[in-house]
């Protein structure tokens, strides 16, 4: 059996990484067709950031790849032997086809604990990179406006800020509106003001106008040139950008959703997009367990037929995923059938073609 276990191995990850190396390129090759027009457009030719660019986005195309090379490998793999009688004579000798197929499941296990650890340790910096290059170096916009935000809400513990923008490089507030309120959630003063500039470790608010409850209750009005307040929140309290998904590990994804939801708003979205982050990596071994009995019970069509047919199986999987996640981020679904869905229909479907496979 460790002759048979060194064989199936080196024939699969020579398989897995020949189909993976395919198609990065075909994806990196689509991607700069797709993109060039935008290289031209901004002026952005340059070879060096170009190659940068790409380079910083292979992480993540490596990722989405594994899986379909996974698939594919097993499928020719197991098609191959199949082809060669190699599976007729390791049945006479008395081999059972599941411990023929245990070797390919462990490395597709192996291969998903990979993709994990490479999604949390590598991709969430080099996609932060290759979005940044995209956005400041070739499409040439603001960075204030990257590494600042438009529109932000914030809620503390006793009032809201609203800020139409917020300028990073200036530590600059435009238009910003400060909502305070009691503890029965009364609003007891508001401040409006054309701007606010964090200044000697505080916030000196110009041009506005002060509403502050009474004692008799009525609002009283007082318009400002300056103000100086001393309040918690720090220019790095409203310097986050807005990150992708795969921007964040599973941790920082984590950390964020409770940002938002101790600020009072809905996190639905980052916690789908956590599950997806465990169940994502799964896909690698989902897929192999089902390409196995596909590769050996396809009866006619030959190779061509097994690949065509592990190219449409990857296809169904995420069109699956992408529905379930969308019924997930409308509220419909909950987090964790979400994102795994597609993950159990697959296992139960492979766990199913595998028991009917010819022993």
């Amino acid at each position: 059996m460790k002759v048979l276990t060194k064989y199936i191995s080196r024939e699969f990850i020579k398989l897995q990484t020949l189909c993976l190396v395919i198609f990065v390129f075909l994806f990196l090759m689509i991607n700069f067709v797709q993109s060039i027009d935008k290289f031209i457009e901004h002026k952005a030719t340059g070879v060096g950031l170009i190659v940068s660019y790409f380079l910083y986005k292979t992480p993540y195309i490596i990722v989405q790849m594994i899986p379909v090379a996974t698939l594919i490998a097993t499928v020719v793999l197991f098609r191959s032997m199949k082809n060669n009688r190699e599976i007729t004579a390791l049945k006479a000798s008395g081999v059972n086809i599941i411990d023929i197929a245990k070797t390919a499941i462990v490395i597709s296990l192996i291969t998903s604990i990979f993709v994990f650890v490479f999604s949390e340790l590598v991709v969430p910096y080099t996609s932060s990179k290759s979005n940044e290059l995209w956005k400041v170096e070739i499409k040439k916009e603001d960075p204030s406006k990257i590494y600042g935000s438009d529109q932000i809400w914030y809620k503390t513990a006793d009032g809201i800020y609203w800020i139409k923008h917020f300028d990073s490089l200036k530590n600059m507030m435009e238009d910003p509106t400060i909502f305070i309120f009691n503890k029965n959630f009364k609003l007891i003063k508001k401040i409006e003001a054309k701007r606010g500039i964090w200044k000697d470790g505080s916030w000196k608010f110009e041009k506005g106008l002060i509403q502050e409850l009474q004692p008799d209750g009525e609002y009283s009005y007082k318009n400002f040139d300056t103000l100086a307040m001393n309040i918690p929140e720090t220019p790095d309290t409203f310097r986050k950008r807005l990150k992708q998904p795969e921007e964040m590990s599973y941790r920082q994804l984590k950390k964020y959703s409770e940002e938002v939801k101790n600020g009072g708003y809905d996190n639905t979205g980052y916690r789908v997009e956590m599950a997806v982050k465990i169940a994502f990596p799964l896909i690698s071994l989902v897929l192999a367990l089902l390409g196995i009995p596909i590769a050996l019970e396809l009866k006619a069509g030959g190779m061509p037929l097994a690949v065509a047919a592990g190219i449409g199986l990857s296809f169904l999987y995420l069109v699956i995923l992408s529905v379930s996640k969308a019924l997930g981020l409308s509220g419909i679904l909950p987090p964790f059938l979400a994102a795994w869905t597609a993950n159990l229909l697959f296992i139960f479907t492979g766990i199913y073609l595998m028991m009917h496979v010819e022993r």
